[in-house]
């Protein structure tokens, strides 16, 4: 039998049996669907976490603090020696002072993060609105979204804000007692500053450069961040600073356990959307064997007539193949409007309550032509059983047949 005449055979259940075939491929394409849009709302969850948490640069970079069990602490000395380090092209440290803030009757004691600007392009820290400081205009800094609320001010109304800030620090005072070395004094440093820009941030903390207040001189720092030059140069330099008895932590790190939860999370998600294509399947099956039944007597003719046995097979193959792709077709596109009709209504919630619209859904092209080609194989299986009764089946038994 000639290709064509299999494929108009195999496609003419449109026309003879066009509402049973049309739901058969709704069903396919309801458990299609289902997986479509479960497994794009896992991709696109773990898309819209690690582009909050992450930056290129962020991913390469190691944060290093003073070890709680050594006695070793991060000064000069250690980020020239971190400097030193082989495929280490940028150290910038950062020390903690404790601040107090006024703004008009409002004073709010905060956390502050004294470091160079180039600190919020190694930690990935998200700025929501104004701009990051510069070290040439010492006036200006940065505060967290908690403190802006805290004053009263939004994220843009907060820019070119004024704060009278206080800084508290410890100072050293020689003396000449024999017994003694030093004196521990403490002290502080007042300046009214400009807010430059507000960040991301659940707790009251502000961010300025050393320059702000220059009798404040920084000996010893809380943290330091080392840029290393790439992936490969990641692990050797974090060994060597664990072994120099630093306290290493990565945010490379935490976007692996992210993406392994995410990976368990799409997998159970896929596995309830492939229930759902198992029920279709099995309503595919029922099709094809009732198309089978109707069509012994055909397949008697058929076979009197010349044709094979691998005739019938194949008849059975495409059609249960072509049902099997236009139910992931189906499946694909009902997953699409889904997420549509669930983007929509985030948009109006978010819209409602002040919030930025979010798209929860991430669909890979990729993943689309696997679903479409999986549902072809899965239409394709449930045709082989009705085909090989078909090629197995005795023409004069056949035509008997009633």
């Amino acid at each position: 039998m000639r290709i064509q005449d299999l494929l108009s055979l195999s496609t003419r259940m449109f026309r003879t049996r066009a509402l049973r075939t049309a739901l058969t491929i709704l069903g396919m394409s309801v458990g299609i669907g289902t997986i479509v849009f479960l497994v794009s709302l896992g991709y696109g969850l773990q898309a819209l976490l690690l582009e909050q948490i992450t930056t290129s640069e962020s991913l390469l970079s190691l944060d290093v603090f003073p070890s709680d069990s050594v006695i070793v602490s991060i000064d000069d000395l250690a980020v020239e020696s971190f400097e030193a380090l082989p495929n280490v092209i940028e150290v910038i440290p950062a020390a903690t002072l404790a601040t107090q803030g006024t703004v008009g009757d409002s004073t709010a004691d905060a956390t502050a993060t004294v470091t160079e600007p180039g600190f919020f392009r190694l930690s990935g820290i998200k700025l929501l609105g104004g701009t990051f400081y510069e070290e040439e205009d010492p006036g200006r800094i940065l505060i967290s979204a908690t403190l802006a609320e805290l004053y009263g001010w939004t994220e843009t109304t907060a820019i070119g804000k004024q704060i009278s800030l206080t800084a508290f620090y410890r100072g050293n005072l020689p003396i000449t007692d024999q017994s003694a070395i030093e004196k521990r004094l403490d002290l502080e440093a007042k300046k009214d500053i400009t807010v430059s820009g507000v960040v991301e941030g659940e707790g009251l903390i502000m961010y300025f450069s050393s320059n702000l207040f220059p009798e404040i001189v920084t000996t010893e720092f809380t943290q330091a961040k080392v840029r290393v030059k790439d992936s490969e140069s990641f692990e050797p330099v974090r060994d060597v600073l664990a072994q120099s008895g630093y306290s290493v932590l990565a945010l490379s790190d935490v976007v692996d356990q992210a993406n392994a939860i995410f990976n368990v999370l799409q997998i159970v998600l896929a596995v309830f959307g492939t229930a759902a294509l198992i029920v279709s399947a099995i309503g595919m099956v029922n099709t094809m064997t009732i198309t089978f039944l109707e069509r012994t007597q055909e397949i008697g003719i058929m076979r009197s007539i010349g044709a094979s046995r691998i005739d019938m097979f194949f008849l059975f193959l495409i059609e249960s193949a072509v049902m099997g792709f236009l139910g992931g077709v189906g499946g694909v596109l009902i997953g699409y409007l889904g997420q549509i009709v669930i983007t929509f209504g985030l948009d109006i919630l978010a819209s409602q309550l002040g919030g930025a619209s979010v798209d929860v859904f991430k669909t890979p092209l990729w993943f689309v032509g696997a679903v479409i080609i999986f549902s072809t194989i899965v239409g394709f299986v449930t045709g082989i059983l009705p085909g090989r009764r078909a090629r197995k089946l005795n023409p004069l038994d056949a035509l008997r047949y009633k």
